[in-house]
């Protein structure tokens, strides 16, 4: 948690975060969101802004490698921990398995609910490597999309694990 010292200018805090790797010391007031100071400050605007209840799913981010509403997060509280977002998931240019699939499905229409989609699933398979259509389609349940039916969302998980397992190249 930030501490006395680090209050800076018009009672802000200066946050020390780790997110995708990388530490970034950010100004923010302390009632700040993750969500806020990941999209504001970062300028990681991959991680959408949605409902702010925790109902939607589309600011999903993992924590510790834990997938959390980054809009239910108080920045202050993520002092210490491993943040990642959808930009952390790509090697430089080079797509994720998970986003590859999702590229070739066609598991995206307007994209919005994607970013969320992509961090569910990378926990999912990070912890189940090879999931079943309902382990999938559990893991997902939070994350809401208005587009797609989940047909396509739940097939690209699917053929990610597949590829990660080695079975379908």
């Amino acid at each position: 948690m930030a501490t006395q010292q680090s209050v800076g200018q018009a009672g802000r805090l200066v946050l020390h975060l780790t997110v995708n790797g990388e530490t970034a010391d950010v100004l923010a007031p302390p009632a700040a969101t993750l969500l806020e100071v990941l999209r504001e400050s970062l300028g990681l605007t991959g991680t959408k802004h949605g409902c702010e209840l925790g109902e939607c799913g589309l600011c999903t981010v993992l924590v510790d490698g834990t997938p959390l509403l980054a809009c239910l997060l108080l920045a202050v509280e993520m002092e210490g921990r491993q943040i990642a977002t959808v930009e952390g998931l790509a090697d430089g240019t080079r797509l994720a398995p998970l986003q590859e699939a999702f590229r070739e499905l066609g598991a995206a229409q307007c994209g919005y609910c994607t970013p969320g989609m992509l961090m569910a699933a990378t926990h999912l398979l990070a912890t189940v490597p090879s999931p079943t259509e309902g382990q999938i389609r559990e893991a997902l349940s939070g994350n809401l999309c208005r587009c797609t039916g989940y047909t396509k969302i739940v097939d690209a998980v699917g053929l990610a694990a597949r590829r990660m397992e080695g079975e379908d190249r």
